[in-house]
């Protein structure tokens, strides 16, 4: 195994019965990344991340945790990660103080040093006030931070969170995509899904998509959108409209025009190669022509866009799984 990868799955596959969840599927997690999962429901995410943990030790192909060949005979290596599941659960009769000494326990945490960590990972976490609260007294939102609270602490070297942003408040979600940030940056790895493919964009370093029990697609935002735009689109907005618009008719590789008011016209050009050199020609062909430019943009696909075009490319067969 690569000294760079802390996970590495290998052609591996997974059936329910007659269903296929995935389907000889093959990836790598390199040391201090983040990296986003997406891909619609039932897909494959969730079933991905349980082989991951070691909640699903029956499936065919290859699954190694740093050195170790995965399902391990051996508990202590899965302390190694941290792992946040999608629907977050624990004994509605417990306080959070008990609920998490009881992980901690669990994940390897001296005794002596267990309330102190509770206590500055709740304090991390801005939930410190909910210490003496029993489970069943908080909120859905208080309860997700919990559950993260679980999953971070002992400080594991693979942060493995399933759908971590859902149900929290845009606060408190700018809040956990800092903490993602916080250990990326002190070397552990994190692997998380998420349907909020803005929230992906903000803090993964590469992405997978998972289609249909498949990854389409492994790579960072621009080289996903790379992959896909072999040209890049500008946007030009024109003050006003001169008499003459024979002229826009004429511009090489516009793609089209759009009217904003009587005045006012937005043109979209894509160009492929020497942009800057034709982003010239046509500003000054326009110029000469008495056409006032107003702004004159690059348009960057979001995340979303670029999911949607991989789904559909592999919907009707033009993108392969890669």
């Amino acid at each position: 195994m690569n000294d760079n990868y802390i996970v590495q799955f290998e052609s591996v596959s997974k059936k329910y019965f007659n269903i296929i969840a995935l389907n000889d599927i093959s990836f790598n997690l390199q040391k201090g990344e983040i990296f986003g999962y997406i891909g619609p429901n039932g897909a494959g995410k969730t079933t991905t991340i349980k082989i991951m943990v070691g909640l699903i030790k029956n499936f065919t192909g290859n699954y190694l945790l740093k050195e170790y060949k995965m399902p391990h005979e051996n508990p202590d290596i899965y302390k190694m990660f941290g792992y946040l599941p999608q629907d977050v659960a624990f004994q509605e009769w417990r306080t959070v103080e008990h609920a998490l000494y009881t992980f901690g326990i669990l994940s390897g945490i001296p005794d002596y040093e267990i309330q102190d960590r509770i206590k500055k990972t709740l304090e991390y976490l801005d939930i410190s006030n909910y210490l003496k609260k029993k489970i069943k007294s908080l909120s859905g939102g208080t309860i997700q931070k919990v559950g993260l609270a679980q999953a971070i602490l002992h400080s594991p070297k693979l942060l493995v969170l399933d759908e971590p942003l859902s149900g929290l408040d845009p606060e408190a979600r700018i809040r956990v995509k800092n903490i993602i940030r916080d250990f990326r940056n002190n070397g552990t790895t994190v692997f998380f899904s998420s349907h909020i493919l803005s929230d992906v964009e903000d803090v993964a370093d590469r992405v997978g998509i998972i289609f249909k029990g498949k990854i389409i697609k492994i790579g960072s935002i621009p080289e996903l959108k790379k992959h896909l735009y072999k040209e890049k689109r500008f946007e030009l907005e024109l003050s006003y409209k001169p008499n003459d618009l024979i002229c826009l008719s004429k511009i090489p590789l516009l793609n089209r025009i759009e009217e904003v008011n009587e005045y006012d016209y937005k043109l979209f050009i894509d160009l492929e190669t020497d942009s800057d050199f034709f982003a010239h020609i046509i500003i000054k062909t326009l110029i000469e022509n008495g056409f006032h430019i107003r702004s004159f943009k690059e348009i960057i696909p979001t995340l979303d866009e670029i999911y949607l075009e991989y789904l559909k490319g592999a919907e009707n067969g033009t993108i392969d799984p890669s």
